[in-house]
């Protein structure tokens, strides 16, 4: 009866040792989803795929953008992606579990990051043209999926070899600054087959460029080119922010200023992260045109739509350093929010381009403007004798 205890009682040590290395077999996978604004992404769901067996895991970040799944099994292959509003934005393959601390997956599933490659894909493919930085960083399934987009435009734009001469000359021009020949290739190319967007939007943009040579009626009828055909592509793409986008800086430049701002808030609205810097884009044309008022309205758009985006807020304390006044004794007042607006920017970017600038601005809101020009060399003369 011992000798039986003694064998169940080893047989249960057996059991626990056991149990404890399956345990530590395990392996945790962690992360963090970063937006645009660098805070963290609540909701986004990270899924974990097991590539040697079959296994289907999910998660979602928490308030903070964090995320963690543990009791992965070791060894194992995994393919991990995050989905965020529906779409797979990141994806890592060939991710291999590991015993002890957790696996952090350091600037995976980085939003910022995603949306630039993104619109920088959807360049690509209205180009045709890659940059080799952006095939590195595509992952195959953006891959494949880049491919299949160039595969069907290319099969299309094969239909008619016509078509596609006067696209590829329409290009070279482009590249080459040659608007003019860049047009009459692309209305060629438009003529054969209305129906290729990408062929209106080049329209669009060799118009906006050759607008920039001219100058008078010339310049107008250029930009009213441009703006005819930035239409007819949204009519296309309407989901498009850079079309909105583009299509509200041309607007700009015909002083349609209330139309401009139109495009440029659907362009915000249709892509906020970017919604700073289509506003700043606005301001910058109204400025250069000198529509100070306009401008102040737009650059506060923008540091309000992207409070991190230093370059806005610069130029609303620049816009808004036009509108100053000075007292009797010369000391200047600063517009409201100007001063605030100077050092934002300083906390943001103390050694920006334009940190100097900032400083000189804050620094003459506390001081006095002198009202003479007094030449420091000119010679006095000798006093005069009063009368006794």
């Amino acid at each position: 009866m011992l000798r039986m205890l003694r064998k169940t009682a080893l047989l249960g040590a057996a059991c626990l040792v056991s149990a404890g290395l399956a345990s530590a077999q395990m392996g945790t996978f962690t992360g963090r989803v970063v937006g645009e604004d660098g805070k963290g992404v609540q909701g986004v769901v990270i899924k974990i795929e097991r590539k040697d067996i079959k296994g289907n895991w999910q998660t979602k970040t928490n308030k903070k953008g964090d995320w963690t799944y543990s009791g992965m099994p070791v060894p194992g292959q995994f393919a991990i992606s995050c989905e965020y509003n529906g779409a797979v934005v990141d994806t890592l393959n060939g991710v291999r579990s590991q015993m002890g601390d957790p696996m952090e997956l350091k600037d995976f599933c980085n939003l910022a990051k995603a949306a630039a490659k993104r619109k920088a894909m959807e360049q690509a493919a209205a180009t045709g043209q890659m940059t080799q930085e952006l095939a590195k960083e595509m992952t195959p399934e953006q891959r494949a999926a880049y491919e299949k987009q160039l595969k069907e435009r290319s099969a299309q734009m094969q239909k008619n070899k016509a078509l596609n001469d006067a696209y590829n000359a329409g290009m070279t021009a482009m590249q080459a600054k040659d608007f003019q020949a860049a047009i009459d290739n692309f209305t060629k190319a438009g003529e054969i087959d209305p129906k290729q967007s990408a062929v209106w939007i080049q329209l669009a943009q060799a118009y906006d460029g050759l607008a920039k040579s001219k100058t008078g009626p010339d310049r107008e009828a250029a930009l009213g080119k441009a703006s005819e055909f930035y239409t007819k592509s949204l009519e296309m793409q309407p989901a498009d922010a850079g079309l909105h986008n583009n299509y509200g800086l041309v607007l700009a430049q015909q002083k349609k200023f209330t139309e401009a701002q139109a495009e440029l808030e659907k362009a915000a609205a249709l892509d906020p992260p970017g919604g700073g810097k289509y506003m700043f884009n606005l301001g910058a044309v109204l400025i250069n045109t000198g529509q100070t008022d306009p401008a102040v309205t737009a650059f506060k758009k923008a540091v309000e739509l992207d409070p991190k985006y230093a370059p806005a807020w610069f130029q609303y304390c620049s816009a808004l350093s036009g509108k100053m006044t000075m007292k009797a004794d010369g000391t200047p007042v600063p517009p409201e929010g100007m001063k605030e607006a100077c050092e934002k920017y300083l906390e943001l970017e103390p050694n920006g381009v334009n940190a100097e600038g900032a400083k000189a601005l804050v620094a003459l809101v506390g001081g006095k403007l002198e009202t003479q020009y007094v030449n420091p060399d000119a010679k006095k003369g000798p006093a005069k004798k009063g009368k006794k």
